[in-house]
């Protein structure tokens, strides 16, 4: 496991060798409570600690499916509540009392931080927003939306390794959505997806490619 800081207030933990899908989690350290976004296949002592001496966690959030793998494990350890969208019930091979299921729109938190949904890749596929941690904000988007190698561009379908794309009524829906939201910086699922210049602006410019 390697653990980088991202923010003042912001860490990636990563399995390396890569693993799996090879996604980052992202441990976002708050004042009224700590919160694990994405889980990776792996809890290893080495996060355990680190997060222990953090302060623990208060919650833990998932953007999608895909993400979910041992997140049982991670909540058993550290004593916390995880959050997912009731739309993604299905899809939960091991249902336990540590999960608790939203049905809104979004989800507030504690310090103005906030559970999205935006939905595409799923129903329920979220983001989380740290309104306070910039000027403007944070957003933590796991693969809601897919940046490019050159940081340019920003992806959004329904399925990435097959490259189906989604309705061009669902991008608008997402573009509504996120217009509505102010931040200055996004990070996505792999450890280079870090935007710090204009992601705002390259996103929404993406989105309007879609037509």
């Amino acid at each position: 496991m390697k653990i980088k800081q991202l923010h003042p207030n912001l860490f990636e933990l990563v399995i390396d060798p890569v693993f799996a899908i090879g996604q980052r989690a992202l441990f976002v350290i708050a004042k009224s409570g700590n919160i694990l976004w994405d889980c990776i296949p792996l809890l290893d002592e080495n996060a355990i600690r680190f997060i222990q001496e953090k302060g623990g966690l208060k919650a833990i959030a998932i953007s999608h499916p895909h993400y979910y793998s041992n997140m049982n494990d991670w909540a058993e350890q550290f004593d916390c509540p995880i959050f997912l969208p009731e739309s993604e019930k299905d899809f939960i091979v091991n249902p336990t009392d540590r999960i608790t299921f939203w049905t809104e729109e979004k989800v507030g938190f504690w310090d103005g931080i906030e559970l999205i949904r935006i939905g595409g890749h799923f129903p329920g596929s979220s983001i989380l927003w740290l309104p306070k941690a910039t000027g403007k904000g944070i957003i933590l988007c796991g693969d809601t939306f897919n940046l490019s190698l050159s940081m340019k561009h920003f992806s959004v379908m329904y399925s990435y390794p097959n490259r189906i794309p989604l309705p061009i009524k669902e991008i608008a829906t997402i573009k509504e959505k996120m217009k509505q939201i102010d931040f200055d910086e996004i990070y996505g699922f792999w450890p280079y997806q870090n935007l710090l210049t204009d992601p705002k602006k390259v996103l929404m410019e993406s989105l309007e490619r879609y037509r």
